[in-house]
Protein backbone atom coordinates (compact mmCIF):
# COMPACT_ATOMS: atom_id res chain seq x y z
CA UNK A 1 0.00 0.00 0.00
CA UNK A 2 1.49 3.35 -1.05
CA UNK A 3 1.94 6.10 1.52
CA UNK A 4 0.03 9.40 1.19
CA UNK A 5 1.55 12.36 -0.65
CA UNK A 6 3.65 14.54 1.65
CA UNK A 7 3.44 18.32 1.23
CA UNK A 8 6.16 20.67 2.45
CA UNK A 9 5.43 24.40 2.60
CA UNK A 10 8.32 26.86 2.83
CA UNK A 11 7.33 30.07 4.61
CA UNK A 12 5.62 30.60 7.95
CA UNK A 13 3.82 33.84 7.09
CA UNK A 14 0.07 34.26 6.95
CA UNK A 15 -0.54 32.71 3.53
CA UNK A 16 2.10 30.02 3.78
CA UNK A 17 0.61 28.89 7.10
CA UNK A 18 -2.90 28.99 5.64
CA UNK A 19 -1.96 26.88 2.62
CA UNK A 20 -0.22 24.41 4.94
CA UNK A 21 -3.43 24.25 6.96
CA UNK A 22 -5.46 23.51 3.83
CA UNK A 23 -3.06 20.75 2.82
CA UNK A 24 -2.93 19.27 6.33
CA UNK A 25 -6.65 18.57 6.14
CA UNK A 26 -5.97 16.25 3.20
CA UNK A 27 -2.47 14.82 3.57
CA UNK A 28 0.63 14.86 5.85
CA UNK A 29 2.08 18.39 5.76
CA UNK A 30 5.25 19.98 7.11
CA UNK A 31 5.69 23.76 7.37
CA UNK A 32 9.15 25.33 7.35
CA UNK A 33 9.65 28.70 9.08
CA UNK A 34 12.86 30.55 9.88
CA UNK A 35 11.72 31.75 13.27
CA UNK A 36 12.21 29.19 16.04
CA UNK A 37 9.49 30.78 18.18
CA UNK A 38 6.97 30.47 15.35
CA UNK A 39 7.89 26.81 14.87
CA UNK A 40 7.53 26.09 18.59
CA UNK A 41 4.18 27.88 18.76
CA UNK A 42 2.76 25.94 15.80
CA UNK A 43 3.92 22.60 17.21
CA UNK A 44 2.96 23.21 20.82
CA UNK A 45 0.04 25.66 20.79
CA UNK A 46 -1.21 25.12 17.22
CA UNK A 47 -1.37 28.84 16.47
CA UNK A 48 0.74 31.39 14.60
CA UNK A 49 -0.13 34.52 16.54
CA UNK A 50 2.43 36.74 14.81
CA UNK A 51 0.48 36.56 11.56
CA UNK A 52 -2.89 34.95 12.30
CA UNK A 53 -3.73 36.03 15.86
CA UNK A 54 -5.36 33.21 17.85
CA UNK A 55 -6.84 31.26 14.94
CA UNK A 56 -6.41 27.54 15.62
CA UNK A 57 -4.25 25.43 13.34
CA UNK A 58 -4.73 21.67 12.94
CA UNK A 59 -2.82 19.50 15.38
CA UNK A 60 -1.74 17.36 12.43
CA UNK A 61 0.27 20.26 10.97
CA UNK A 62 3.92 20.00 11.99
CA UNK A 63 6.51 22.80 11.70
CA UNK A 64 10.30 22.80 11.47
CA UNK A 65 13.11 25.34 11.22
CA UNK A 66 15.32 22.77 9.44
CA UNK A 67 15.12 23.56 5.72
CA UNK A 68 16.83 20.32 4.77
CA UNK A 69 14.21 18.32 6.68
CA UNK A 70 11.40 20.09 4.84
CA UNK A 71 13.07 19.64 1.46
CA UNK A 72 13.68 15.92 1.99
CA UNK A 73 10.10 15.42 3.24
CA UNK A 74 8.46 16.89 0.14
CA UNK A 75 6.57 14.91 -2.46
CA UNK A 76 5.12 18.31 -3.35
CA UNK A 77 6.99 21.50 -2.47
CA UNK A 78 5.13 24.79 -1.94
CA UNK A 79 7.21 27.97 -1.85
CA UNK A 80 5.66 30.73 0.23
CA UNK A 81 8.70 32.86 1.04
CA UNK A 82 8.74 36.48 -0.23
CA UNK A 83 9.96 36.97 -3.78
CA UNK A 84 13.17 38.78 -2.85
CA UNK A 85 14.17 36.02 -0.40
CA UNK A 86 13.19 33.13 -2.64
CA UNK A 87 16.42 32.53 -4.53
CA UNK A 88 18.59 32.08 -1.44
CA UNK A 89 16.08 29.77 0.25
CA UNK A 90 15.74 27.60 -2.85
CA UNK A 91 19.51 27.37 -3.32
CA UNK A 92 19.75 25.90 0.18
CA UNK A 93 16.81 23.53 -0.32
CA UNK A 94 17.51 22.32 -3.88
CA UNK A 95 20.21 19.71 -3.13
CA UNK A 96 17.77 17.89 -0.82
CA UNK A 97 14.65 17.79 -3.01
CA UNK A 98 14.07 14.56 -4.94
CA UNK A 99 13.89 14.69 -8.77
CA UNK A 100 10.56 15.46 -10.44
CA UNK A 101 8.90 16.76 -7.27
CA UNK A 102 6.31 19.39 -8.35
CA UNK A 103 6.96 22.88 -7.00
CA UNK A 104 4.20 25.48 -6.52
CA UNK A 105 4.79 29.17 -5.85
CA UNK A 106 2.64 31.33 -3.59
CA UNK A 107 4.63 34.54 -4.18
CA UNK A 108 3.27 37.55 -6.06
CA UNK A 109 6.20 39.74 -7.01
CA UNK A 110 9.09 40.14 -9.42
CA UNK A 111 12.71 39.60 -8.48
CA UNK A 112 14.53 42.90 -8.42
CA UNK A 113 17.43 43.08 -10.85
CA UNK A 114 16.50 40.03 -12.94
CA UNK A 115 12.78 40.96 -13.32
CA UNK A 116 12.07 37.22 -13.12
CA UNK A 117 8.71 35.91 -11.96
CA UNK A 118 8.78 33.58 -8.93
CA UNK A 119 8.08 30.50 -11.07
CA UNK A 120 11.04 31.44 -13.28
CA UNK A 121 13.29 31.65 -10.21
CA UNK A 122 11.98 28.26 -9.09
CA UNK A 123 12.51 26.70 -12.53
CA UNK A 124 16.10 27.92 -12.49
CA UNK A 125 16.67 26.42 -9.05
CA UNK A 126 14.87 23.15 -9.87
CA UNK A 127 15.54 22.28 -13.52
CA UNK A 128 13.37 19.43 -14.77
CA UNK A 129 10.71 19.81 -12.06
CA UNK A 130 7.06 20.64 -12.86
CA UNK A 131 6.66 24.26 -11.73
CA UNK A 132 3.41 26.18 -11.23
CA UNK A 133 1.59 28.35 -8.75
CA UNK A 134 -1.39 28.38 -6.43
CA UNK A 135 -3.09 31.77 -6.58
CA UNK A 136 -6.43 33.55 -6.41
CA UNK A 137 -8.49 36.04 -4.40
CA UNK A 138 -7.43 34.61 -1.06
CA UNK A 139 -7.16 36.59 2.17
CA UNK A 140 -5.52 34.26 4.66
CA UNK A 141 -7.59 35.12 7.71
CA UNK A 142 -10.88 34.69 5.87
CA UNK A 143 -9.81 31.31 4.51
CA UNK A 144 -8.82 30.12 8.00
CA UNK A 145 -12.16 31.40 9.32
CA UNK A 146 -13.88 28.99 6.94
CA UNK A 147 -15.33 31.57 4.57
CA UNK A 148 -15.86 30.25 1.05
CA UNK A 149 -12.99 30.97 -1.34
CA UNK A 150 -11.34 29.62 -4.46
CA UNK A 151 -7.90 29.45 -6.04
CA UNK A 152 -6.22 28.24 -9.20
CA UNK A 153 -3.42 25.75 -9.70
CA UNK A 154 -1.71 27.19 -12.78
CA UNK A 155 0.63 24.73 -14.43
CA UNK A 156 1.30 23.95 -18.10
CA UNK A 157 1.06 20.20 -17.47
CA UNK A 158 -2.67 19.52 -17.03
CA UNK A 159 -2.10 16.01 -15.63
CA UNK A 160 0.13 17.31 -12.83
CA UNK A 161 -2.33 20.14 -12.10
CA UNK A 162 -5.18 17.62 -11.80
CA UNK A 163 -3.14 15.57 -9.34
CA UNK A 164 -2.39 18.63 -7.20
CA UNK A 165 -5.92 20.03 -7.00
CA UNK A 166 -7.21 17.63 -4.32
CA UNK A 167 -4.27 18.32 -2.02
CA UNK A 168 -5.47 21.87 -1.32
CA UNK A 169 -9.22 21.58 -1.89
CA UNK A 170 -11.70 21.71 0.96
CA UNK A 171 -15.41 21.93 1.55
CA UNK A 172 -15.24 25.73 1.39
CA UNK A 173 -12.07 26.13 -0.64
CA UNK A 174 -12.37 25.24 -4.32
CA UNK A 175 -9.27 24.75 -6.45
CA UNK A 176 -9.52 25.19 -10.21
CA UNK A 177 -6.74 24.79 -12.78
CA UNK A 178 -5.39 26.88 -15.63
CA UNK A 179 -2.59 26.06 -18.06
CA UNK A 180 -1.79 29.76 -18.64
CA UNK A 181 0.96 30.05 -16.04
CA UNK A 182 2.24 33.38 -17.36
CA UNK A 183 -1.16 35.11 -17.22
CA UNK A 184 -2.09 33.62 -13.87
CA UNK A 185 1.20 34.73 -12.34
CA UNK A 186 1.18 38.22 -13.84
CA UNK A 187 -2.32 38.86 -12.49
CA UNK A 188 -1.08 38.29 -8.96
CA UNK A 189 2.03 40.39 -9.50
CA UNK A 190 0.39 43.40 -11.11
CA UNK A 191 -2.72 43.65 -8.94
CA UNK A 192 -0.56 44.60 -5.94
CA UNK A 193 0.36 47.88 -7.62
CA UNK A 194 -3.27 48.70 -8.41
CA UNK A 195 -4.13 47.83 -4.81
CA UNK A 196 -1.70 50.50 -3.59
CA UNK A 197 -3.54 52.97 -5.83
CA UNK A 198 -6.87 51.80 -4.40
CA UNK A 199 -5.53 52.29 -0.90
CA UNK A 200 -4.36 55.78 -1.79
CA UNK A 201 -7.91 56.49 -2.97
CA UNK A 202 -9.30 55.24 0.35
CA UNK A 203 -6.83 57.31 2.35
CA UNK A 204 -7.67 60.43 0.37
CA UNK A 205 -11.40 59.86 0.83
CA UNK A 206 -12.12 60.05 -2.90
CA UNK A 207 -15.24 57.87 -2.77
CA UNK A 208 -16.56 54.66 -4.25
CA UNK A 209 -16.84 56.01 -7.80
CA UNK A 210 -13.12 56.78 -7.88
CA UNK A 211 -12.20 53.40 -6.42
CA UNK A 212 -14.32 51.66 -9.05
CA UNK A 213 -12.60 53.67 -11.76
CA UNK A 214 -9.16 52.73 -10.42
CA UNK A 215 -10.06 49.05 -10.24
CA UNK A 216 -11.48 48.80 -13.76
CA UNK A 217 -8.82 50.95 -15.41
CA UNK A 218 -6.23 49.04 -13.41
CA UNK A 219 -7.52 45.75 -14.79
CA UNK A 220 -7.17 47.23 -18.27
CA UNK A 221 -3.50 48.06 -17.58
CA UNK A 222 -2.81 44.60 -16.17
CA UNK A 223 -4.42 42.93 -19.18
CA UNK A 224 -2.57 45.06 -21.72
CA UNK A 225 0.83 44.27 -20.27
CA UNK A 226 0.00 40.60 -19.78
CA UNK A 227 -1.18 40.12 -23.35
CA UNK A 228 1.85 42.01 -24.68
CA UNK A 229 4.06 39.58 -22.77
CA UNK A 230 2.29 36.56 -24.23
CA UNK A 231 -0.46 35.71 -21.73
CA UNK A 232 -4.03 34.78 -22.64
CA UNK A 233 -6.44 37.70 -22.35
CA UNK A 234 -9.24 35.60 -20.85
CA UNK A 235 -7.07 34.66 -17.86
CA UNK A 236 -7.31 38.23 -16.57
CA UNK A 237 -11.10 37.92 -16.28
CA UNK A 238 -10.69 34.94 -13.94
CA UNK A 239 -9.76 34.24 -10.34
CA UNK A 240 -6.07 35.16 -10.69
CA UNK A 241 -6.92 38.35 -12.58
CA UNK A 242 -10.11 40.22 -11.75
CA UNK A 243 -10.82 38.05 -8.71
CA UNK A 244 -7.47 38.65 -7.04
CA UNK A 245 -7.57 42.32 -8.02
CA UNK A 246 -10.98 42.85 -6.39
CA UNK A 247 -10.02 41.13 -3.14
CA UNK A 248 -6.74 43.01 -2.83
CA UNK A 249 -8.17 46.40 -3.74
CA UNK A 250 -11.33 46.18 -1.64
CA UNK A 251 -10.35 44.43 1.57
CA UNK A 252 -8.96 46.27 4.60
CA UNK A 253 -6.95 43.07 5.23
CA UNK A 254 -4.88 43.73 2.09
CA UNK A 255 -1.28 44.69 2.86
CA UNK A 256 -0.77 46.55 -0.41
CA UNK A 257 -3.99 48.53 -0.02
CA UNK A 258 -2.92 49.43 3.50
CA UNK A 259 0.37 50.82 2.18
CA UNK A 260 -1.56 53.14 -0.12
CA UNK A 261 -3.93 54.24 2.64
CA UNK A 262 -1.12 55.11 5.03
CA UNK A 263 0.88 56.95 2.37
CA UNK A 264 -2.17 59.10 1.67
CA UNK A 265 -2.32 59.87 5.40
CA UNK A 266 1.24 61.23 5.25
CA UNK A 267 3.10 58.33 6.82
CA UNK A 268 6.50 57.52 5.39
CA UNK A 269 6.99 54.28 3.50
CA UNK A 270 9.66 53.19 5.98
CA UNK A 271 7.31 53.72 8.92
CA UNK A 272 4.48 51.83 7.21
CA UNK A 273 6.62 48.80 6.42
CA UNK A 274 8.04 48.71 9.94
CA UNK A 275 4.56 48.84 11.51
CA UNK A 276 3.13 46.18 9.18
CA UNK A 277 5.77 43.56 10.00
CA UNK A 278 4.82 41.86 6.72
CA UNK A 279 5.85 42.12 3.07
CA UNK A 280 3.78 44.21 0.64
CA UNK A 281 5.10 42.93 -2.68
CA UNK A 282 3.75 45.87 -4.70
CA UNK A 283 6.22 48.29 -3.14
CA UNK A 284 9.28 46.50 -4.52
CA UNK A 285 7.55 45.48 -7.75
CA UNK A 286 6.42 48.90 -8.98
CA UNK A 287 9.72 50.01 -10.53
CA UNK A 288 10.26 46.62 -12.18
CA UNK A 289 6.77 46.67 -13.70
CA UNK A 290 7.46 50.07 -15.20
CA UNK A 291 10.65 48.69 -16.75
CA UNK A 292 8.55 45.95 -18.37
CA UNK A 293 5.94 48.46 -19.52
CA UNK A 294 8.62 50.46 -21.31
CA UNK A 295 10.17 47.33 -22.79
CA UNK A 296 6.84 46.10 -24.19
CA UNK A 297 5.67 49.62 -25.13
CA UNK A 298 2.57 49.47 -22.91
CA UNK A 299 1.16 52.64 -21.34
CA UNK A 300 0.30 52.12 -17.65
CA UNK A 301 -0.65 55.46 -16.09
CA UNK A 302 -1.89 54.10 -12.76
CA UNK A 303 1.19 51.94 -12.26
CA UNK A 304 3.37 54.89 -13.25
CA UNK A 305 1.82 57.11 -10.59
CA UNK A 306 2.18 54.40 -7.93
CA UNK A 307 5.83 53.99 -8.90
CA UNK A 308 6.32 57.74 -8.54
CA UNK A 309 4.76 57.67 -5.07
CA UNK A 310 6.69 54.71 -3.63
CA UNK A 311 10.01 55.37 -5.35
CA UNK A 312 10.17 59.11 -6.10
CA UNK A 313 8.38 60.62 -3.11
CA UNK A 314 5.34 61.98 -4.95
CA UNK A 315 2.34 62.51 -2.67
CA UNK A 316 -0.75 60.41 -3.44
CA UNK A 317 -2.81 63.57 -3.81
CA UNK A 318 -0.58 64.76 -6.64
CA UNK A 319 -0.65 61.29 -8.18
CA UNK A 320 -4.42 61.40 -8.43
CA UNK A 321 -4.30 64.88 -9.92
CA UNK A 322 -1.93 63.50 -12.55
CA UNK A 323 -4.33 60.70 -13.44
CA UNK A 324 -7.23 63.12 -13.81
CA UNK A 325 -5.23 65.39 -16.11
CA UNK A 326 -4.76 62.57 -18.64
CA UNK A 327 -7.02 62.81 -21.71
CA UNK A 328 -9.76 60.18 -21.89
CA UNK A 329 -9.94 58.28 -25.17
CA UNK A 330 -12.00 55.24 -26.25
CA UNK A 331 -12.61 52.96 -23.22
CA UNK A 332 -11.88 49.65 -24.93
CA UNK A 333 -9.43 50.49 -27.70
CA UNK A 334 -7.34 53.13 -25.95
CA UNK A 335 -3.75 52.48 -25.00
CA UNK A 336 -3.65 54.85 -22.02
Amino acid sequence: MSRPVQVAVLGGGSWGTTVATLAAANTPTLLWARDENTVAEINEQHTNSRYLEDRPLPESLRATSDLREAAEWADVLVVGVPTQAMRSALAEAAPHVRPWVPVLSLAKGLEMGTRMRPTEVIAEAFPGHPVGLLAGPNLAREVLDGKAAAAVVALPDAAVACALQPLFSGRRFRVYRNEDLLGSELGGVLKNIIAIAAGMSEGLGTGDNTRAMVLTRGLSEITRLGVAMGAQERTFAGLTGLGDLMATCMSPLSRNRRVGEELARDKSLEQIIEEMNQVAEGVKTAATVMELAREYDVIMPIAAEVDAVVNDGRHPREAYRGLLRAAAEHEIDEVA
